[in-house]
Parts: structure tokens; C-alpha cells; sequence
């Protein structure tokens, strides 16, 4: 059979004339395809190749936003300002010795110390990690960048990059809690990035406080940018964009830390607190959250997180008032009268004595052949458990102490936290010392003796609390007996205000603590402010009942004449306090003075915590009928200059001018 036919062709034959089509495109391919592998590396293979060598895919990194640290009301404490950072990439940097690094020194007046700290880190980098940053000077000045600006054409390796900095809006306010920052050392970034993190040369870290303590949760997550450079470390636009939408990782932003403090509270302690040195502190009597807060002096957290000099450094060390130690939690002292709470409670329990046992105070308690002296030489004459705490007699509590021993004493201020950390985490804190027979047992010379527990039950002696422990037993004994953990920050924000993490009130414990003892002694702490004859009755307010205790702690051994304070030389002047609660019928806020050197504690301490005790309630009736403010404010910093060691030597400089005498201790 003929097979059958389209036209003039057959099956076949097409199949055939396809294939032919087919192969000669093949065959036109790889001519073209050759032609152009000729040309790339035979004719300018050489060209593509040395471009191919210099070029590398760079890995920029993104820093993330730190997270700023605001107070109750969300006004803005700490933020960061823009400013700039050079950097050496030793991959990039060539003749860097020779040419760069001296260029360097001359443009940025690096001193010797500085340069051979480069060239150090560059060698080292360069062996282990060549593409590796290293810092040249952190946060240049607008000359400095001016400089680097205009000879960037000759600084191979070198780049300016846009890294912000800290920045503490309210100076020296606050600087013990907010702390400060400084760059990353080479044993914490090998222990940090074992850990998991991703930190780098040149990195700045918390160092004290706040900015240390919440430092992985202010921090954030870096990110980074993929881009193409050239061999001196310039970005190649023209390649970028092979990379693709993968070359970015954003980077995610630390979150914020809101305080429990509130600055126009903090403000109004600041100002009222007319010491050079000590602290004040209040606190909420039902949470344990701190609302004010001072320790002075200060110093400046911008200046340490900057360019600090050797100079600035010695001076902050050598000076007298030690403006780096924390006065409320870090260093103790002896509490003086304040601390005849502790001993009336004690005394209280002990059955042995009651709100209504005399005792006579001729001006002082003998015990052997030594006389104890009260604070009035002339004596009080017979007074009961609530006049002693009223006049602040010492007599009658020598006589508690020689009755009851020193551990009854001892027991009780344990129980509210005297002698123990009281666990705040945010800043560094010491333990105190609440002394115990075991204790003078253990590292007094002789032993313990009956004398050592007289002294204990005023205040003196080897008791040493901090203010912040002094605070949270006047809490304690308005809370109904609660001891709380102190509490500085309320929550943790991302950017956009949402909670991360909110910090709820912990209790301590529960103290055993008499109900009836516990009424006689808030009873006999309003007689102190609000009946005439009590040590604070001069500073008592007009509308709110406060309840509260002053002291004068002893810093020298008395004499056989009693010296005018501002006779006395002001390292050997007494310590003035004050400490109570308000209002005393229903309490809310809690407040400790300490005037380190100040004077004594009815003149010198209760005029501070009665202003600040007024504040607080005015500020609750304000805020019960004013809209809350905008978030999210910058501080402004209205504060005056605090006063200095200079003004305090020369006079006492601790009473506000217009405030009327009173009964000192």
C-alpha cells in the first residue's frame, strides 16, 4: 500500500527538517556561547579576574535601638542622641601602619597609648578576624568628623558610622539607679558571645544600674545588611541589587523600662534635702515600690559613658564624699533614735515591759562603774514607754537593754530585715550589721559585754543600717507588720508602649509582730510630730498626721563637753535622720532621711521628709483631677546645683532658709 501523503510531503521527511531546524540553533548557541567565554577570558580575562579578587560581599550590621528608661508617667529619664563612631577594617585597610593609622593619630589627636592600642587590635584582627570592625574613637566631636570627612579619600579601611549614644537627661539626678555605660572589654566579649550574644569591639554595656541589671532586655537584637565592596572596603551600587530582598535583616529595637519613681516627687526630694552628702527614700508602705529616691552626691552618668579622662577618673576617686558609692542601699550607717522602734518592740515583747513602765532619767543610766549619758544632760525626770519614744530619752532605753539582754534587740530587727540584703537587684547593696552576743562573741576584743547592748538600743554601737532597710521597717510597721522586696521598676515596654513584662508586689514575709505592741508603738511615732515636746513637733504639717522618728547618730566619741555642730570638723559631725509614714492612721508612703554629717535629725532630716511626704499627697489630689500627660516627654532638667563640701565645711548648711528651730535629735 503507498503510504499516504500531505502535499508533497511525508511524515518522515518533516521529522527530519525539524530536527535539522533544532540542531542548527543548538549549533548557533554554542558559537555565541563560545564567542562570549572567549571574550570574558581570553580577551579581558584578565581584567574580570582582578575585579573578581577585589570584590566582596560585606556584612554591614544594623545596631538595634536601645530602649530608654522612663519614669512612672512615662516621661523620658534616658534616650540616645545621634552621634558617630570611627572604625578601621584591616581586610580594608592597606599600607594601614604606614600611612592610615599615623594619618589617623594626626586627624584625630590620638596620644600614643591610643595609637599603639590600634595597631594592637588591627594586628590581632587581621590574623583572626580581618573583616572585623575595630574602633578608632567612639562618639567624634562635629571637628573630628569634619576632619575624617574631608581626608576620607585617603583613609583606606576607615568609615564613619552613625552609632547612637546614651544619653542621661537628668545629669546627676538618679545616677546611682540609672548607672551608665562604657565600651565592652576582651574577656566579656569572648564570655558574653559564648553565651549567645552578639557583641562587638567597640560596644558599649551596662555598667551599674539600671542600664546594667535590664542590660539584655534594653539592648535588642542587631541586624545587618548584606553589600558588595570594592577592595577598599567602597560599596559597589551597581551589584547590590544581585543580592536580593534577603541581603536585609532588620534589626529589632530593646524594650523600654518604666520606674516606679516619679520625677516631679524626685524633684521636690532633691531640692527639699539640703545635705551634701546621704540619701532619701520613699516608699510605697502597701507594694514596696520605690517612688523617690536620692543618694548624694552623684555623678554624671554622660560623662562616664563618654570620653572620660584618666584625670576625670583620679578625681572622682579622690574625692572625700566618694560621689560613686550608692548612700541608700551600698554603704550603712548607725541609725541613731530611729532604731528605738526596734528596741520598743522588742521591749514590748519581751513581757518585762509595757507602753506605761516608768523609767527615771536623771540624764543618763548607770551601768558599772560608766554612766550611759542621755542626749538631755539635765535628764527627762520619770517617763513611760511613749514619752521616751516622744523626747527620744535614751535612759529609758538603756534600762530596756540592760533588762532584756542584746538578742531580743537583736531577734526583732532580724525579723524586719536589719542585718540582711533586702534583695532590690538593681543596685548593689551591703548587708548592715544587726549585732547579736554571737556577733560580739565572735569579733569584738573581749567578747561580749552588757554595755555593748546599751549602745545597741539607741541606735549606736556596731548597729549599721542602710537607708533603704531603715525605709522598709517604718513600711513594715505602717503595712500592719508586711515586709516587702523594694521595687524600682513597674514594667518592661516594646516601642509601641505594649507590656513585655509587668513586676507584681512580693512579700517577705509576715512579721510576728503583737498587734497591741505594734499600736503603742505608731501611737508613741505621732506623739514625735504631732504633741508638743516631741523632737519633730516644729516640722509637723497642718493637714496630714504624720508618724515618724528623728536621730542624731554619733560619727565621734563624746566628750566630757558637748561641741556645737558647726565647731566640729564635718567629717566628725553627726549623722542626722529621719524616718515615718503618713498619714498615720491609714498609711500610704513611707520616707527615710539620712543627712550624712548634717546635724541632728529634728532640724537637720524631718524638714526634708515632711516636704516630701506634703508633695506626695499633693500630687495624688492633682493627679485625681488632671488628664495624665502626654507620654513619651524628654526630662528637663530644672534643677539647681547641689550643694558642695566647700559650703558644708564653712557652715552647717543643712537648714532651708525660713524654717523655724527645733528640738534637735
Amino acid at each position: 500500500m503507498t503510504p499516504p501523503t500531505l502535499g508533497n510531503t511525508t511524515p518522515g521527511r518533516d521529522l527530519k527538517r525539524r530536527f535539522l531546524f533544532l540542531g542548527l540553533a543548538m549549533v548557533g548557541g554554542m558559537v555565541m556561547l563560545a564567542t562570549q567565554l572567549y571574550r570574558l577570558q581570553l580577551i579581558r580575562g584578565e581584567e574580570y579576574a582582578a575585579k573578581s579578587v577585589a570584590n566582596f560581599v560585606k556584612e554591614v550590621r544594623l545596631r538595634a535601638d536601645r530602649g530608654v528608661i522612663k519614669d512612672a508617667r512615662g516621661t523620658i529619664l534616658v534616650d540616645s542622641r545621634p552621634s558617630f563612631d570611627a572604625f578601621i577594617t584591616p581586610a580594608f585597610c592597606t599600607h594601614c601602619f604606614e600611612q592610615v593609622i599615623p594619618r589617623l593619630t594626626e586627624l584625630l589627636v590620638l596620644d600614643a597609648d591610643q595609637r599603639q592600642k590600634v595597631e594592637d587590635q588591627v594586628r590581632a584582627a587581621r590574623r583572626n578576624a580581618p573583616f572585623q570592625p575595630i574602633p578608632v574613637r567612639v562618639d567624634l566631636t562635629r571637628d573630628e568628623l569634619d576632619r575624617l570627612s574631608a581626608r576620607r579619600d585617603i583613609l583606606d579601611g576607615v568609615e564613619v558610622v552613625p552609632v547612637p549614644h546614651r544619653n542621661y537627661r537628668a545629669g546627676t539626678v538618679l545616677s546611682h539607679v540609672l548607672g551608665y555605660m562604657n565600651e565592652i572589654n576582651q574577656d566579656e566579649l569572648e564570655r558574653l558571645n559564648a553565651d549567645g550574644a552578639k557583641y562587638a569591639l567597640g560596644d558599649y554595656i551596662g555598667r551599674r544600674g539600671l542600664e546594667r541589671y535590664f542590660e539584655s532586655q534594653l539592648r535588642g537584637v542587631d541586624g545587618v545588611r548584606k553589600e558588595v565592596v570594592n577592595a577598599r572596603g567602597q560599596t559597589i551600587e551597581e551589584l547590590n541589587d544581585m543580592l536580593g530582598e534577603h541581603s536585609v535583616v532588620p534589626p529589632e529595637a530593646g524594650g523600654n523600662v518604666v520606674l516606679s519613681l516619679d520625677m516631679r516627687l524626685q524633684e521636690v526630694a532633691e531640692q527639699a534635702f539640703p545635705g551634701v552628702a546621704g540619701a532619701v527614700v520613699a516608699i510605697d508602705v502597701h507594694t514596696g515600690f520605690i517612688r523617690a529616691l536620692v543618694s548624694r552626691p552623684g555623678f554624671d552618668p554622660n560623662l562616664l559613658t563618654g570620653r572620660v579622662t584618666p584625670a576625670q577618673m583620679a578625681s572622682l576617686a579622690k574625692d572625700p564624699l566618694q560621689p560613686m558609692i550608692n548612700r541608700v542601699a551600698a554603704d550603712h550607717y548607725s541609725p541613731g533614735s530611729t532604731f528605738k522602734v526596734v528596741s520598743a518592740l522588742a521591749a514590748y515583747k519581751s513581757g518585762l515591759f509595757r507602753p506605761e513602765t516608768v523609767v527615771n532619767c536623771p540624764g543618763g543610766y548607770k551601768l558599772g562603774a560608766r554612766t550611759w549619758r542621755c542626749h538631755k544632760d539635765s535628764g527627762h525626770g520619770p517617763v513611760n514607754g511613749r514619752q521616751a519614744m516622744q523626747y527620744s530619752c535614751d535612759t529609758w532605753f538603756y534600762k530596756v537593754a540592760d533588762t532584756i539582754g542584746l538578742d531580743p534587740i537583736a531577734d526583732m530587727g532580724k525579723s524586719l530585715g536589719l542585718g540582711s540584703p533586702t534583695g532590690i537587684g538593681v543596685v548593689a547593696e551591703v548587708p548592715g550589721i544587726m549585732p547579736s552576743t554571737e556577733y560580739h562573741d565572735r569579733l569584738s576584743p573581749g567578747g561580749y559585754s552588757k554595755g555593748m547592748a546599751l549602745n545597741s538600743a539607741i541606735g549606736q554601737g556596731d548597729d549599721n543600717v542602710t537607708p533603704l532597710q531603715l525605709a522598709l521597717v517604718y513600711a513594715s510597721l505602717a503595712s500592719g507588720g508586711t515586709l516587702y522586696k523594694p521595687q524600682l521598676v513597674q514594667r518592661i515596654e516594646d516601642l509601641d508602649g505594649r507590656v513585655i513584662e509587668a513586676f507584681q508586689p512580693q512579700v517577705v514575709r509576715k512579721v510576728d509582730i503583737n498587734p497591741a505592741h505594734l499600736k503603742a508603738v505608731v501611737d508613741s511615732l505621732m506623739a514625735v510630730v504631732n504633741e508638743p515636746g516631741g523632737t519633730a513637733y516644729r516640722q509637723r504639717l497642718k493637714d496630714i498626721k504624720v508618724a515618724g522618728k528623728t536621730g542624731t547618730a554619733q560619727v565621734a566619741t563624746l566628750g566630757a563637753v558637748r561641741v556645737k555642730t558647726h565647731q566640729m570638723e564635718f567629717f566628725a559631725r553627726d549623722h542626722a535622720w529621719f524616718a515615718g509614714f503618713a498619714p498615720a492612721d491609714n498609711p500610704e508612703l513611707a520616707v527615710v532621711v539620712l543627712n550624712e554629717h548634717g546635724g541632728h535629725g529634728g532640724v537637720d532630716a524631718a524638714p526634708t521628709g515632711m516636704a516630701v511626704i506634703q508633695k506626695f499627697f499633693d500630687l495624688k489630689a492633682q493627679d485625681a483631677v488632671s488628664p495624665p500627660p502626654r507620654a513619651n516627654q524628654p526630662y528637663t532638667p530644672t534643677l539647681p546645683p547641689a550643694p558642695d563640701l566647700e559650703s558644708a565645711i564653712l557652715s552647717r548648711g543643712v537648714t532651708p532658709s525660713g524654717l523655724p528651730n527645733a528640738t534637735a535629735h
